[in-house]
Order: structure tokens, then sequence, then C-alpha cells
């Protein structure tokens, strides 16, 4: 299997960019038990990984998170995230997530819709690990199952994705670096939690 390559994720996503959010579905049940599952509440700092063109920062304000850090490494998602808040609560860097630091860190990080389309998931996760404050929580998430998720990746270049794995191998790397809190995989939804202890 070849590996993937960070500079074809860039292209891909910016030729995406204009038209993302005309395919995006999204079932506010599913969306609103991800965020349950991740703890996601008033007051909170909230980091949101590969966050695209901000679709998840509804979701976050409506629970009254005191901020949002949306980080993406496609400027054209970016642009587009930007340009559709202007609460004071919300700032979209474009930036590498695996080279971004933060020394006040967060209270939940949440990797939604993105995690196929991350080189290594081990060093992701031990990456994001250190970004977390104590009893904060990691999620992965997808708004769909597994089978769904790597159904719809199907056509898409190994280089620019892998499969998502399997909800226990990625419980197995979480366990390394958090304490696993929560784990879902079926028919609606697959979800990975972890607190920082």
């Amino acid at each position: 299997m070849r590996s993937v390559d960070k500079t074809k994720i860039r292209d891909f996503f910016d030729g995406w960019a204009l038209s993302w959010d005309e395919g995006m579905v999204k079932d506010d049940q599913i969306m609103n038990a991800i965020l349950d599952n991740a703890g996601i509440k008033e007051g909170q700092d909230v980091l949101d990984v590969a966050c695209g063109t901000g679709v998840m920062i509804d979701y976050y304000l409506q629970r009254d998170v005191r901020s949002v850090t949306g980080v993406d490494f496609s400027e054209r998602m970016c642009e587009i995230a930007a340009g559709k808040f202007s609460d004071g609560r919300v700032r979209i860097l474009c930036e590498d997530i695996e080279n971004y630091t933060d020394e006040d860190g967060y209270d939940a990080i949440v990797v939604y819709n993105s995690f196929p389309h991350f080189p290594d998931p081990e060093k992701l996760i031990e990456h994001l690990s250190f970004l977390l404050r104590k009893g904060g929580i990691l999620t992965v998430a997808h708004g769909m199952s597994r089978d769904r998720v790597n159904s719809h990746h199907s056509n898409v270049s190994y280089e620019i994705k892998r499969d998502l794995p399997q909800a226990d191998r990625l419980e197995e790397i979480f366990s390394r670096h958090l304490k696993v809190t929560s784990v879902v995989s079926d028919a609606r939804m697959y979800q990975v939690c972890g607190k920082k202890i």
C-alpha cells in the first residue's frame, strides 16, 4: 500500500472546497450523540481538527462553548469556514494539525469525518493527547458506519486516504495514550473517545 501524500490531500480538499457543503448530509440526532459522547458542554475550549468548511462549529456554539479553534491545512476550506462565522468565540487556522501546538490546551478535541486522511493514526492520537488538558476528551467520529465510510472512499486514491480501522483497533491505539470512555461502531455512526487522566 502506498503512503498517504499530504500535498495530494491538500490539493484534493482545496479542489472540493467550493462544493463541499452542497453534498453535506447532517443528521442532528447523530451529531448531538457524537458531541454527548465527546462531553462537549458549556464553557469549554474546543479544538476542531480538520474542520473543513466548519460543519461542526454551529453544534459547538449551540452548546455555549467558550471557544472553538478550527484547524485545517486546506486554505480554501479555511477561507470558507472563516467566512461563515462572525462569532468572536471562533477562530480558524490554516495549519497542519500534526505541527500545531497550543500551550493552553483544550477541554475537548474532535476529529470528525476526516480520520482516514491522516497518514499515521498513532502519531496523530499521540500528538492530540498532548494538546488535551487534564480531564479533557479526544474523539474520533464519523456520522456514518465504518463500512459506509470505507465504501464512500472506495474511488479515492490510496495516496490521500486509508481505510477507517475497526473500532477496536482504534480503541487499542487510544488506550496507549488515554483512558477510553466510549466506543461506538454501528449502522448509524462510528466513534472512539478517550479522556486524559
